[in-house]
């Protein structure tokens, strides 16, 4: 039932792997930068992560793998926020380590069941869409920002019309003073209406309900859903706390969530510091979205042909087997979490 984590380590010159290992653990447990009357109170022992297995990175002098365990009850149930707080909380700026990256994590079971999973999934999806056989096919409507109410509703519906089964809000298009968000969801939704009068086909917009506050989220969102739209749209950006919140939303008012991981090449891009953004699928699976921007091999984002189908696994697949071509290092079962849609995207 443990939970385990593996971190590619690079520890600062003269700092022995085993150590700085032994050190990421303590820190991102029980651990703190000196020795304590107070650990004699508690088990530490117990509590404190044990770093089991360090391996040499492949074609690498100064990387090493470091495999953690981590007991279950360090973490509190169905709290996203709690499990980064401690894997990823303090760590990253640890001394000993010169740099840190989190590559992969395995949840056990019992810490999944304290979790709602994806709130529609890809079955209900399809079935509410009465599309079956082949991918979705989506837009985003460009150019993002500039556009009046009006014209981006036009463009909606040109889409839509055309084929498309959705369009998108983009990451960054909110309530801006060009077209506030009332009138682009007013807009947005008329054109969905008569594309589906025109084709006879259920067709959907990504409302993007990101704001600055949850209460704005909530008025975006329910007016979003008493306009007649089937799904919602957040950023990465607004937090673990707030994506978890969204997906209980959702879950309850029978929508749709779509999430643009905007913001996660800042920590996933780099090769040894940061985390890998398989992870934040895992955490994404678990929080409750039904939709997460997975990147494709083509187009105009980075994208490594093995990495992406690891991540398409992550959020499709029910039980994972450990496939070290893909980054994939731990076996998981996904136990009864549904599964979440990967989008392809930046192109394709």
């Amino acid at each position: 039932t443990d939970i385990l984590a593996l971190f590619r380590v690079t520890p600062q010159p003269g700092v022995d792997p085993i150590e700085a290992s032994a050190a990421v653990a303590g820190e991102s447990s029980t651990a703190t930068w000196t020795v304590v009357w107070t650990d004699l109170l508690t088990a530490c022992d117990l509590y404190r992560a044990k770093a089991y297995k360090v391996d040499s990175v492949p074609n690498s002098s100064d990387q090493y793998f470091a495999y953690i365990a981590y007991d279950i009850d360090l973490f509190e149930e169905g709290s996203i926020a709690n499990l980064t707080a401690s894997i990823i909380g303090n760590v990253f700026g640890f001394k000993a380590v010169k740099a840190l990256r989190l590559e992969d994590m395995r949840i056990p079971v019992a810490y999944l069941k304290t979790f709602q999973g994806p709130a529609t999934g890809v079955v209900v999806e399809r079935e509410r869409m009465d599309k079956f056989g082949r991918p979705f096919l989506g837009a985003t409507v460009k150019p993002k920002l500039g556009l009046s109410g009006k014209n981006y509703g036009r463009v909606v519906y040109e889409g839509l019309k055309g084929g498309l089964d959705f369009l998108k809000d983009d990451e960054n298009i909110n309530s801006q003073p060009f077209m506030r968000w009332k009138e682009r969801f007013l807009y947005s939704m008329e054109a969905v209406n008569r594309s589906i009068a025109a084709t006879g086909e259920v067709k959907g917009h990504y409302m993007n309900v990101t704001a600055a506050t949850m209460e704005e989220i909530y008025e975006r969102a329910e007016f979003a859903k008493q306009l007649g739209s089937v799904i919602i749209m957040i950023d990465l950006v607004i937090g673990y706390t707030a994506i978890q919140t969204m997906g209980i939303w959702a879950r309850k008012n029978d929508m749709i969530l779509h999430l643009h991981r905007a913001g996660n090449s800042t920590y996933s891009r780099q090769k040894s510091h940061g985390m890998n953004f398989r992870v934040i699928c895992k955490w994404m699976r678990m929080a409750g979205v039904d939709h997460i921007h997975a990147g494709t091999v083509v187009g105009k984002l980075e994208g490594d042909p093995l990495m992406i189908k690891g991540f398409y696994d992550t959020l499709l697949l029910t039980h994972l087997d450990m496939n070290l071509p893909q980054g994939i290092f731990f076996e998981q079962d996904w136990a009864s979490l549904r599964k979440v849609t990967p989008v392809a995207s930046g192109g394709i």
